[in-house]
């Protein structure tokens, strides 16, 4: 398994809701975990484990796999978090991509400053690997300020918009 297969696995793995992977072969073992909300971002391992590799493998194999650092997405997901002003809440991207604030470029934004949003409602696409993906609030409220502009890369946890929540 070259790196770039191992890129699309890890890639494949975040756009489900499989939480642990375990592949084996008789080169190598290999498992994939997704983290959870009390493990970083992001690990990095310059070596692998011994979980990952068994003592078996291949010697080209290890080198082929072991100076390379893997990076582990988190698993996406919408999260509301709390904004600078505690009485609004910011509505954050769940990936990577480029977002888009109306569902096509002659089309009106989904919505716009001062609207009262409902829970489920559409805000914003988010474009991640030439799929257009639907960004619903979790929050019944007023938008306060977009922090975005529209076609615009983002990353993971970026805050897009902030919301004065319904009481």
């Amino acid at each position: 398994m070259n790196f770039n297969e191992l890129r699309e696995l890890v890639s494949a793995l975040n756009q489900t809701d499989i939480a642990e992977l375990t592949l084996k072969t008789a080169e190598f073992d290999l498992t994939l975990r997704k983290p959870s909300a009390l493990q970083p971002d992001v690990v990095m391992s310059s070596a692998p484990a011994p979980s990952v590799m068994s003592a078996v493998a291949a010697p080209e194999t290890a080198a082929a796999i072991a100076p390379t650092p893997t990076p582990v997405a988190a698993e996406p997901s919408v999260s509301v978090a709390p904004a600078v002003d505690a009485s609004l809440l910011e509505i954050t991207s769940p990936m990577v991509g480029t977002f888009y604030r109306s569902p096509a470029p002659d089309e009106s934004a989904f919505v716009e400053v001062g609207d009262r949003i409902q829970t489920g409602q559409t805000v914003c696409i988010i474009e991640a690997m030439k799929l257009m993906n639907e960004l619903e609030a979790e929050v019944s409220g007023e938008i306060v300020e977009i922090l975005v502009e529209n076609a615009e890369p983002i990353e993971f946890g970026q805050p897009l918009m902030r919301v004065r929540p319904s009481k």
